[in-house]
């Protein structure tokens, strides 16, 4: 498992200063894709910075999500008929991101209101964009369900609670698995600050996530010049085929 370090460094802002906040740095900002790609583990740590003493209120909070390249997602449901199995529905989910991962320092309820989850867009199915479905289409919900459902079989998706470890109020810290099925594209970090159940203060950056080497020529020439794609396909199993015959007809003569 390779190791993507995510340091989260303060700096003071000019301009009308909150009284606590974050400001996120990275020491790495790719994650290269290869042949023998198993995943990576992105740790994620940092501070707070306050220009008062801490409040004597509710304990500070730390929310931190990694989301993927968002797409539009086409969801079919099907149904048995006649002992076949066909599709009777469908809905185009808006936008999904294509990994998307929750983690905070306590149960999601406590750290996050259902006002702010709706304005920042924090849970996973606030994450998940569907403006409606056709008025014949009955439970268009569970198509945006259906999604968080398979993705989260696929362990593209997550809500890691208690995973955020604060220290003192002050220091913070976490680690994020991201498997070997990854998207490429820009990957968005954030990392949220609250008290109440309010966010306090935010912050986010991007992480790229790229094939490399024989994976993105490979990947490229599919996109940009697929006739010369398939030639070579073609060939590599003409190739192996003939390959495998006279292995086999070697085998059989002794």
């Amino acid at each position: 498992m390779r190791r993507l370090l995510i340091a989260a460094l303060i700096f003071a802002l000019p301009v009308q200063a909150a009284e606590e906040e974050v400001v996120l740095g990275l020491s790495q900002d790719r994650v290269a894709i290869t042949a023998d790609f198993d995943g990576s583990e992105i740790l994620i740590f940092g501070a707070v910075k306050r220009e008062t003493p801490i409040p004597d209120t509710e304990p500070l909070e730390v929310i931190v999500t990694v989301s993927g390249p968002d797409h539009p997602v086409l969801v079919r449901r099907k149904e048995r008929k006649l002992g076949i199995w066909v599709n009777v529905d469908a809905v185009l989910v808006d936008s999904a991101p294509s990994f998307y991962v929750v983690a905070t320092s306590a149960p999601f309820d406590q750290v996050l209101t259902d006002i702010e989850d709706l304005r920042y867009r924090v849970s996973i199915e606030r994450a998940i964009r569907s403006v409606g479905a056709a008025m014949h289409i009955r439970g268009a919900q569970e198509f945006a369900d259906a999604v968080v459902r398979v993705r989260a079989n696929e362990q593209l998706y997550a809500v890691r609670e208690n995973t955020v470890a604060v220290d003192q109020q002050t220091l913070f810290r976490t680690a994020i698995d991201m498997p070997a099925n990854l998207t490429e594209g820009d990957y968005t970090a954030r990392i949220f600050l609250t008290r109440s159940g309010k966010v306090v203060s935010s912050y986010e950056t991007t992480i790229d996530v790229r094939k490399v080497g024989l994976e993105r020529f490979l990947f490229t020439m599919s996109r940009e010049q697929p006739f010369l794609y398939g030639l070579m396909s073609l060939a590599i199993a003409i190739a192996a085929g003939w390959g495998a015959s006279a292995a086999f007809r070697l085998l059989r003569n002794n």
